[in-house]
């Protein structure tokens, strides 16, 4: 019995080694060359995926930077003339931008200041300059402060429950009296020695900037922290430029620039700028006008200079800003169809040349226009 079965079990075993057989060499280079194909196809799928989500990523870091870029711009605009005087108690004298182009825009030394102030095709590339002047045109944390201070109460400014919300003392301020109806205008207060500031004290505000008359309410606006005022506002100013360091993008079409916000610094008139959107080829500003008073918009109109700070208040209803710039960077498999884009509406703005103005590389960017509609909210 033992030994038919090791028997059996060595033809088994002889069976299985006659039938045990490797690869030749002809299918092993034919599995060679089928791999070497599926790790080409792999590899141009993986580097077309990498480049697809390098020009998705840059679109997006672009998106989320116009976001936050033109939210400024927004508040600025709708906040144009919150707490700017619409006439002096007496003569005044003071100071704005101190340097160039700013210096051009300026209302001093002793012109009412306008809310708006905008340089018709003045800056790179034939593009707009714009000014916003506002007590919250600033960026410090001051300047959203404010309180009054009535006959009945003085010295004492109102205090809010929230401590947040105070002033401190010691921080630049601006008193306003109201216009008491519509034949009467917001007030800017000096002191006797002619001065339009004065500094914050929550338990002894100054006599000079205080109500004269029983029944009577003063502004106080916060203005600065503890620079002496150069001017009775804060201003800021919107352009475009090609930054002198190397801090422009590289992903950057030629011949485009940055979009900045820039602040009037009190202690010497120059500009702080902050960069707020790349790759900007253009910027047109249009103004929304009731020419006759009426409450609606009859026309649209790119050149503001013509009007006083009075006529600005009532007749700007809508700003309208155009602004040209493109998404992600240079994408070769990419064609934009067009060389010319309108920049604005309504026949204002202008018809922007890609071919002459960014070169020969224009098609291979994917160009966009951002409008942003305000109507001011403190005019």
């Amino acid at each position: 019995m033992l030994c038919a079965q090791s028997s059996i079990e060595a033809n088994i075993l002889k069976k299985y080694k006659l039938n045990k057989k490797g690869f030749s060499l002809i299918e092993l280079l034919i599995a060679l060359t089928i791999l070497a194909i599926i790790v080409a196809i792999s590899s141009d799928t993986f580097k077309n995926v990498l480049e697809q989500a390098g020009r998705e990523m840059g679109i997006m870091s672009t998106q989320m930077d116009s976001f936050v870029g033109l939210g400024m711009l927004t508040y600025d605009i709708e906040h144009a003339g919150y707490g700017l005087p619409e006439s002096f108690r007496s003569t005044i004298s003071y100071n704005e931008a101190s340097t160039s182009p700013a210096n051009a825009y300026n209302d001093a030394p002793s012109g009412i200041p306008r809310p708006f102030v905008s340089g018709n095709n003045t800056g790179l590339n034939g593009s707009d300059y714009f000014v916003i002047k506002s007590i919250l045109a600033a960026t410090n944390n001051v300047c959203t402060k404010w309180t009054y201070i009535t006959f009945e109460n003085k010295p004492f400014p109102k205090t809010w429950s929230s401590s947040s919300q105070n002033l401190v003392n010691g921080n630049r301020v601006i008193v306003i009296k109201p216009a008491k109806d519509i034949y009467s205008s917001n007030e800017l207060i000096l002191d006797a020695d002619g001065n339009f500031y004065t500094t914050f004290n929550s338990a002894n505000f100054s006599s000079d900037f205080s109500p004269q008359n029983q029944g009577e309410r003063y502004m106080i606006y916060g203005v600065d922290a503890s620079t002496d005022l150069r001017m009775p506002f804060n201003r800021t100013d919107y352009y475009i430029k090609v930054p002198t360091t190397s801090s422009m993008s590289l992903r950057c079409a030629p011949n485009t620039g940055i979009l900045y916000k820039a602040t009037v610094n009190h202690a010497n008139g120059e500009l702080n700028e902050m960069p707020i959107l790349d790759c900007v080829a253009d910027m047109q500003v249009i103004f929304g006008l009731d020419s006759n008073e009426d409450g609606v918009v009859e026309t649209y109109s790119d050149d503001i200079s013509s009007l006083t700070a009075n006529q600005i208040r009532k007749r700007v209803k809508e700003v309208r800003i155009y602004i040209l710039t493109h998404e992600g960077g240079k994408d070769n498999s990419y064609i934009y169809p067009t060389s010319t884009i309108s920049v604005g509406e309504f026949g204002k703005g202008r018809e922007f040349n890609l071919s002459s103005t960014i070169g020969t590389s224009w098609q291979n960017y994917r160009w966009k226009q951002h409008i942003i509609v305000v109507k001011p909210k403190d005019l």
